[in-house]
């Protein structure tokens, strides 16, 4: 099975007087523009997401939701809440024993969880935090034997938002 993990786009200010709730913080202009960008980019890799998971911030929401835009497969959002920057390994694990059955599964989520989430899935077990940067859009892929990570996995590339909107760039030049 193979999990990509992304980081949602770059979102408003959080210090702006409209955006005094932080989970209805949206992603910024420049944020949704890059993020469409960086779909393109994603789609050059031809993957077809099973299902795409998204935190419930708005932010993480509007990246998936630009994500699945960019293709034409079936693919849908779903939320799931372990996926909200106060989410946890287990708690996400727990959540995606559901998915169990699924190739390319998408999450797309916040720092510094995804961090810790890629660092326990690459030791097989809950771990201490390896020094992941996840900048915003950026996505990488580990393949995993199972949800319950009895394993190690492995982690095949981490691409970062620049290189994902270059590759994007190019399927718009071509």
């Amino acid at each position: 099975m193979n999990l990509y993990l992304m980081r949602h786009g770059i979102a408003a200010d959080k210090n702006q007087p409209s955006e005094t709730d932080d989970a209805r913080r949206p992603l910024s202009p420049k944020g949704l523009k890059r993020t469409r960008r960086i779909a393109k980019g994603i789609r050059r890799l031809s993957i077809a997401f099973d299902v795409i998971l998204s935190s419930p911030l708005a932010r993480a929401r509007q990246t998936a939701d630009i994500v699945v835009d960019e293709f034409d497969n079936e693919a849908r959002v779903e939320e799931i809440p372990s996926l909200a920057p106060d989410g946890g390994f287990d708690q996400l694990m727990a959540d995606l024993a559901r998915y169990q059955n699924h190739q390319h599964l998408l999450l797309v989520g916040h720092e510094p969880l995804l961090g810790e989430v890629l660092s326990s899935l690459l030791a097989g077990v809950p771990a201490p935090r390896i020094n992941f940067e996840f900048k915003k859009g950026a996505l990488c892929r580990v393949e995993v034997a199972s949800l319950a990570p009895l394993e190690p996995g492995r982690l095949t590339w981490f691409l970062t938002p620049k290189q994902l909107r270059m590759l994007g760039d190019q399927l718009v030049n071509h």
